[in-house]
């Protein structure tokens, strides 16, 4: 998928289907995500990131850059982009914002912003190791693909919860990233 197919998907009216999200009883701690779009011109792919193995809430999971929005941040969109630029040394002038998703809730009591930006891949990737362990790209096209999405259901009390698993090479992206790059396919392919 190329950029301007992306865009001719992204960009319309229709209102795409969502994956259900957690149903927080209060507003939940507002996030933000990038979902970086990196542009070769004839593909796209997102870089994603794999939290620190120290870390004590999701140590090594597989996560966007991102993370709450402080009061230094204007909106979700800065956010966003101040949390790429500090976990992976992204430069905000390699950043085309182009977009959000919907937000999605978290059983962590969060209410992330998923912000898409396309990123001019012309830079050195420095990790934040206090947060990030590494830091590795992913086809969008695999992602987008829901034949690769598996789906588990989770009970907790008397509901029941899908939690979506994306496996790429020895990765296993799961959770609320992969929940949100399935809410992104249903955006492209509805």
């Amino acid at each position: 998928m190329t950029r301007s197919e992306f865009l001719a998907q992204f960009h319309h009216l229709r209102q795409p289907y969502r994956e259900p999200d957690f149903p927080l009883t209060a507003a939940g701690r507002p996030a933000a995500v990038l979902i970086p779009l990196l542009d070769y011109g004839n593909k796209l792919s997102v870089l994603l990131t794999e939290r620190a193995h120290h870390l004590r809430h999701h140590p090594g999971q597989i996560s966007f850059p991102g993370g709450a929005v402080d009061e230094v941040d204007n909106n979700v969109f800065d956010a966003a982009l101040r949390e790429a630029n500090e976990e992976i040394g992204l430069p905000y002038e390699n950043v085309e914002v182009v977009g959000m998703l919907p937000s999605y809730r978290t059983i962590s009591r969060y209410n992330i912003a998923p912000v898409i930006g396309f990123v001019k891949p012309n830079f050195q990737v420095v990790l934040d190791a206090n947060e990030v362990e590494s830091a590795f790209e992913v086809p969008l096209a695999h992602v987008l693909n829901r034949k690769n999405h598996l789906i588990h259901t989770s009970h907790r009390g008397n509901a029941s919860f899908p939690i979506y698993f994306i496996p790429w090479q020895d990765k296993m992206i799961w959770g609320a990233t992969a929940a949100i790059l399935r809410n992104l396919s249903h955006h492209i392919h509805p």
